[in-house]
């Protein structure tokens, strides 16, 4: 997901241009809001890697300093105080991707009282034409299912790095939990796919 930021804007005046109105347009709002909070958690998790890596050779020996060298600050001292300091940092950064998973349970919510609604308009089978390309809108809740379900389990992974990261005496844990936090292992090549998917089929990127 990286490399994303400038080529999709989507604003409220993008918004109010639209043509599409009723569902199509909530669907298509719900679109941007996953590209956006996708795109935040990104910035968090550049963010936290960076703090994580100065805990690391904060409080670690010389070799932890030694291979986490490249994304901490230089000169860092040893004291509990900076230690303390940088804990809390990552720990500010863990509740901001807690709150930007909460808004993707939202984004959910709404996903499923959409599908609620086609199916009390037009019955379980749905309505007979796409609401755009060629998605029901069944689809739309099963993909932000598929998202919300890895940030969940990212999110998890990452709180248990910030209680455990500051605690952990060995190099070799201490890297492999650096490596685990940015390369994100529940968020894998195939989200990004996941959100360009829905992006194209709501007519935000181009077919």
């Amino acid at each position: 997901m990286e490399g994303e930021s400038g080529d999709i804007t989507v604003t409220s005046a993008n918004r109010k241009g639209s043509a599409v109105t009723g569902s199509a347009r909530k669907i298509k709002d719900n679109a941007a809001d996953w590209h956006n909070l996708m795109l935040r958690w990104e910035k968090l998790n550049e963010d936290g890697f960076k703090v994580a890596a100065n805990v690391v050779n904060i409080r670690g020996s010389p070799s932890d300093r030694q291979l986490a060298h490249e994304s901490s600050s230089p000169s860092l001292s040893s004291s509990p105080a900076e230690l303390q300091n940088e804990c809390r940092k990552l720990q500010d950064i863990v509740h901001k991707m807690v709150v930007v998973v909460m808004k993707m349970e939202r984004l959910l919510t709404s996903q499923r009282g959409i599908q609620d609604l086609e199916e009390f308009q037009f019955a379980p089978e749905g309505r007979k034409s796409p609401l755009f390309h060629t998605w029901n809108t069944k689809q739309f809740e099963e993909l932000s299912q598929v998202l919300l379900d890895a940030f969940s389990q990212e999110l998890k992974l990452k709180q248990t790095i910030l209680q455990e990261l500051a605690h952990t005496w060995t190099s070799d844990l201490c890297m492999v939990y650096l490596s685990c936090w940015l390369h994100q292992p529940f968020i894998p090549p195939e989200t990004r796919l996941t959100l360009e998917a829905l992006l194209l089929e709501t007519g935000h990127r181009p077919l």
